[in-house]
This record gives C-alpha cells, sequence and structure tokens, in this order.
C-alpha cells in the first residue's frame, strides 16, 4: 500500500473515532463548548503521554517505577530537575497519581472522580510557576470548565460523563509504530475544523482550511530554507504558523489573538505539534489597538485577519508608526488594510508578507485607495495578487485574494 493511502486509511478511521466520541457530548451542549473539553483531555493526555516517555528515559539505567522513584526524595528531586531544565526539559511536571495512565485506571475500577481530574490539570499548571514556560501554560485550561453543571447535574454525572470522553480518547492509538501521519496534530487539526463547520461563522473565525494555510506558506517561504523569526499577528489557532513550519525550519514563532478561548487553542496546538515552549511566544491581545512589539521584526509573516472587521480607526492612529507614513487610516468598518499596514511596518529588511483577504481591498475607494497606491507606488511592496474563488472558508462564501508583499 502506498504512503498516501496508508495516511488516508489512518486518517479515516482517526477521525471515525473522533467524531463519535464528540457526538456523544453532542446532547449536553453546543459544539463550540464541547469542543474545549474534547481538545483539553487530549492534550492532557498528550503531555502526560510525553511525560511518562521522558521519565522512563531517565530512570532507564535505575530499574525503577516512576511511582517508586516519587516516593524517594533523592530520585525524586533529580526527576523534577530534569523536568523543569531550560535546556532540555518539558518545563512541566506531572506527579505519578495525576498521569493519564493513573486516572484512566482508576476510571477501569470505578474509583475516578471528576475532582482528581481537576486536581491533576491544577497541579500541572502550578508546577510552571516561576519557569520559562509559565507563560505558555498559564490559564490553558480555563476553558474546560470541569465544574459546569452543562456536564451534569451532580459530581457523580459529571464524573460518570468525562471518564466515558476520557476512555474514548484512550482507545485512540497516538503511537501508531508504522505511523503515517501526526496522529495527535491531526486529531487536533480535525476536530477544530469540524468544530468551525458545525459552530458556522463563529467557529470559522478561529481556523483556516488546511489547503489555504499550505498555499499561503509556500507563497511566503518561497526561495527560503529557514527563517529566524515567523509572526501571525492573527493567528487563531495557530494552523498558519505551524504550516510554515512544515515547508522551513523555524527559529522563533510570534503569534497574537484577541480570543481568549482561540489563545488557548493555539498556544495547545504548538505544543502538540511538539514546538519546545521556549520556541513560541503567544500573545493575547488586541494587534491593532494595542502595539505589543513595536521594535520586533519578522522575517515571515502570514495571516488570515478577520474580514471587514471593525476597528476604532482612533486619530491618535495617525501618529503610529505603523500607519502615520500613508496619511490615511483603514476605514472603522474594515480594517483589513490596518492588518496590511501592520504587518509591512513589521516587515525585516529581507521579510516577505503572505496574508488573505476579501477581494474588495483590490478596488474600495476612499482611504482604502489612498492606502493601496502608497504601498504599490511608493513603497513598491506589492510583490502579486492571486484571486481566489468564492467558498474557501467556513461561515463565508465571499471570494477572497491573497497578497504576497516583500
Amino acid at each position: 500500500m502506498e504512503t498516501q493511502e496508508i495516511q488516508a486509511k489512518q486518517q479515516a478511521e482517526l477521525h471515525t473515532q473522533l467524531w463519535a466520541m464528540a457526538n456523544d457530548l453532542r446532547g449536553s451542549m453546543d459544539a463550540s463548548e464541547f469542543k474545549n473539553y474534547i481538545l483539553g483531555l487530549i492534550f492532557y493526555r498528550y503531555l502526560s503521554d510525553k511525560l511518562s516517555n521522558f521519565v522512563d528515559e531517565e530512570l532507564e539505567d535505575d530499574d525503577i517505577s516512576y511511582a517508586d522513584a516519587w516516593e524517594d526524595e533523592d530520585f525524586k528531586q533529580d526527576i523534577i530537575d530534569a523536568l523543569i531544565d531550560d535546556e532540555g526539559g518539558l518545563g512541566y511536571v506531572i506527579e505519578p497519581a495525576n498521569l493519564w495512565s493513573t486516572l484512566i485506571d482508576k476510571i477501569n475500577v470505578k474509583q475516578f472522580d471528576i475532582s482528581m481530574l481537576a486536581k491533576a490539570v491544577n497541579d500541572l499548571t502550578e508546577s510552571t510557576i516561576g519557569l520559562g514556560s509559565q507563560r505558555d501554560f498559564e490559564n490553558l485550561f480555563d476553558d474546560m470548565d470541569l465544574n459546569a453543571s452543562k456536564l451534569g447535574k451532580s459530581e457523580a454525572d459529571r464524573s460518570a460523563l468525562i471518564a466515558k470522553v476520557m476512555l474514548k480518547i484512550d482507545d485512540i492509538n497516538f503511537h501508531y509504530e508504522d505511523a503515517e501521519i501526526d496522529v495527535l496534530g491531526d486529531a487536533y487539526e480535525y476536530l477544530i475544523g469540524m468544530f468551525a463547520q458545525t459552530a458556522g461563522k463563529k467557529g470559522g473565525e478561529f481556523y483556516t482550511p488546511v489547503n489555504m494555510s499550505k498555499l499561503v506558506a509556500k507563497l511566503a517561504t518561497v526561495g527560503l530554507s529557514e527563517a529566524r523569526t515567523v509572526s501571525d499577528c492573527a493567528c487563531g489557532s495557530g494552523g498558519l504558523l505551524l504550516q510554515v513550519g512544515k515547508y522551513i525550519k523555524v527559529g522563533q514563532y510570534y503569534g497574537q489573538e484577541l480570543t481568549s478561548t482561540t489563545y488557548n487553542l493555539a498556544r495547545m496546538n504548538m505544543l502538540l505539534h511538539g514546538i519546545p515552549y521556549n520556541n513560541f511566544e503567544i500573545t493575547n491581545c488586541d494587534t491593532l489597538e494595542d502595539e505589543r512589539y513595536e521594535d520586533r521584526k519578522y522575517i515571515v509573516q502570514v495571516a488570515n485577519p478577520p474580514y471587514s472587521t471593525n476597528w476604532s480607526a482612533n486619530s491618535k492612529f495617525l501618529d503610529d508608526e505603523r500607519f502615520s507614513a500613508y496619511g490615511k487610516l483603514a476605514p472603522k468598518s474594515t480594517a483589513d488594510f490596518a492588518f496590511v499596514q501592520h504587518m509591512i511596518y513589521h516587515m525585516d529588511s529581507d521579510g516577505r508578507i503572505a496574508v488573505l483577504l476579501p477581494h474588495g481591498v483590490l478596488f474600495r475607494g476612499n482611504a482604502e485607495e489612498t492606502i493601496r497606491k502608497y504601498i504599490v507606488k511608493d513603497l513598491n511592496y506589492l510583490d502579486a495578487v492571486i484571486g481566489l474563488p468564492a467558498n474557501c472558508f467556513q461561515g463565508t462564501s465571499i471570494p477572497v485574494c491573497c497578497l504576497v508583499l516583500k
């Protein structure tokens, strides 16, 4: 069987399992809500499995289990030191009692309680406090509210539902010996995509379909084999950034995301795809209104910002270096060019940009025409315009284009 066939088969099996699991939760809550539980649990399992493998390697020559080593103060401290080491560590600690495998064992002998999972997640987050990884783990599981009444009226009901989902996640083989797909990353992207479909516009805002993100990543990396810095100023769940990493070697990833739930998804997505915590920086902020990184320049920038969204267009921005040279601000009701101006300002001397925008940016008049002319004539940055058909995205049928700037 050819590699592509194996990939398709493995993906199909995986997707069937994932969607069946989503249907278990479907009755009790909205798709955009149960997404947080399924993705949060998959992510916890991933972190737990990763830590188990790490500790097993550390203890390989000592002929002792993690559980036993944890009871010995010297061993325990050595393990913690290795886990939180800035160079080769994971940046977090999960004690044996909180491991995914331990919780599954508890479920199988009917001794599981949802408070055990809540404690495990809380302990993991607390283990990062004061470390270089704190920023990437802080409030990461906030959207997985284990006390929510929608999971069940009583604690026993909530425990039963979460246990059911955990068993289904445990059934998925994330460690195919002959895996031709990034099983975990694929599971994550599939679910994010499916939730975007079922949640319509609300869901599609944080998700760029894979074929679109491949196009943008390819256009942004033509002729490059590596880039010191890669940025997405409206990064959603991080898929576009990760896609760039499939085409070139990336030194550091940077992303900004306004919606806190999606910001959490992006951080999980980076870690799930094996990007070490010290190789990415995702910030929860309003890119246009709240400029945090005035001095930062990027080699590669990609984006699929929210189309024709509102922004303040406050006159104070005429003094902001990102916008001042153009003499005009993007209209209050269509911030499309404001994102482009922001990206141009942050472009390194040998940088390039690929950004998806609605077709209107090519012909709308007034302030947008002034900005467009400045980019084309005065800056001479426009390298290519690629028109794309309608219905390329969840929740919107408008035709879009990709601008490439260098």
